[in-house]
């Protein structure tokens, strides 16, 4: 057991299910935001800037900034961290 693994617990995740992003499935877990299931996923970027085509993701984490907006079941301008997964649920995020 290392020094980090005594100091940090195990976390516990909700029950995994399937969220679908951009056409690809991708697992995601009850109770876990939209902006987690991208990143756990391998997605960094989930949109553009609007002043110009500078890559923009996930930055404070708690609803302020608006990088991360992604387009949930045809609703755009939904930020990915404030918005939990659902079981389903069509996300999309621009192609960087």
């Amino acid at each position: 057991m290392t020094a980090l693994s005594k100091c940090v617990p195990t976390l516990e995740r909700g029950v995994p299910f399937t969220i679908t992003v951009n056409g690809q499935a991708i697992e995601a877990y009850a109770g876990e935001s939209i902006a987690t299931a991208l990143l756990a996923a391998g997605h960094r970027a989930f949109r553009k800037s609007d002043a110009g085509d500078a890559p923009r993701g996930l930055f404070c984490g708690m609803g302020i900034c608006f990088d991360c907006l992604v387009t949930v079941d045809g609703l755009p301008n939904q930020r990915a961290c404030m918005t939990e997964a659902r079981e389903g649920s069509d996300v999309r995020v621009s192609e960087t």
